[in-house]
């Protein structure tokens, strides 16, 4: 068999490419860069004055949006972007306020999982996997540390501002906002990159079924490499 046609019958491990840990750690680090700049930038400009957020702050006080100055949100794109400044103390859309270490302890637990499944559930040619696990590192190394360090999470992207949901619908809570949440990069990274898992996912029952396809026909018996073909039934040996 030529060495062609083994890597089609046996793909090679994301870990022996040097491709696959490229785009990973590529996607992971730029995408970490991207979110904590972005936060950053924002909260140094949003504003309209630098907002200093510190640990100490946050854990003393008993309302988050008094540590943020009242300003008007930033209209980035009319009716569909916004950018305001809110501090998190949840997980993404605000679920789970006040769980910040159960937060901190289950976000490890997913990058950990991610790089497993990285390791034991990819090939070298599954770019969009790659990918997509960078994205939920990013994501997730971002967001934990905002937990880390600020003990909240800084968002300031509002999509969708003043789009009302239809028939006069409201949220639990009394918000009729089609879009209520202010989220942040490392909350589109993960969300883009579960996308793409879910892609890559939808794609595989064909490409696991070409490849067992391939393993049957690139298989011999000990037979058929002696005869150089189909085994010859017992009792019809020819005479």
């Amino acid at each position: 068999m030529s060495t062609q046609s083994r890597s089609q019958v046996h793909p090679i491990k994301s870990t022996r490419s040097v491709r696959a840990w490229t785009i990973l750690i590529a996607t992971s680090v730029l995408g970490l860069i991207a979110d904590l700049w972005s936060k950053g930038y924002a909260f140094a400009h949003v504003a309209g004055r630098p907002v200093v957020i510190t640990r100490e702050d946050v854990l003393g006080a008993q309302d988050l949006w008094r540590l943020i100055p009242p300003h008007e949100p930033v209209g980035v794109i009319d009716g569909l972007l916004e950018f305001t400044l809110v501090l998190n103390p949840g997980a993404v859309f605000g679920i789970g306020a006040g769980q910040r270490w159960f937060f901190v302890i289950f976000t490890i637990i997913a990058v950990v999982i991610a790089v497993v499944l990285f390791v034991r559930w990819t090939h070298a040619k599954d770019w969009i996997a790659h990918t997509g696990f960078g994205l939920i590192i990013a994501g997730g190394i971002g967001n934990l540390y905002d937990r880390l360090v600020f003990a909240c999470v800084r968002d300031f992207i509002h999509p969708l501002p003043g789009v009302k949901l239809p028939f006069g619908l409201k949220w639990p809570g009394g918000n009729g906002e089609l879009w209520p949440y202010v989220s942040n990069v490392a909350d589109a990274f993960l969300i883009l990159g579960i996308v793409m898992l879910m892609f890559h996912a939808w794609r595989m029952p064909d490409g696991a079924k070409q490849e067992d396809e391939g393993k049957d026909e690139g298989s011999e018996t000990g037979e058929e490499k002696r005869t150089g073909g189909t085994p010859v039934p017992p009792g019809n040996d020819s005479q």
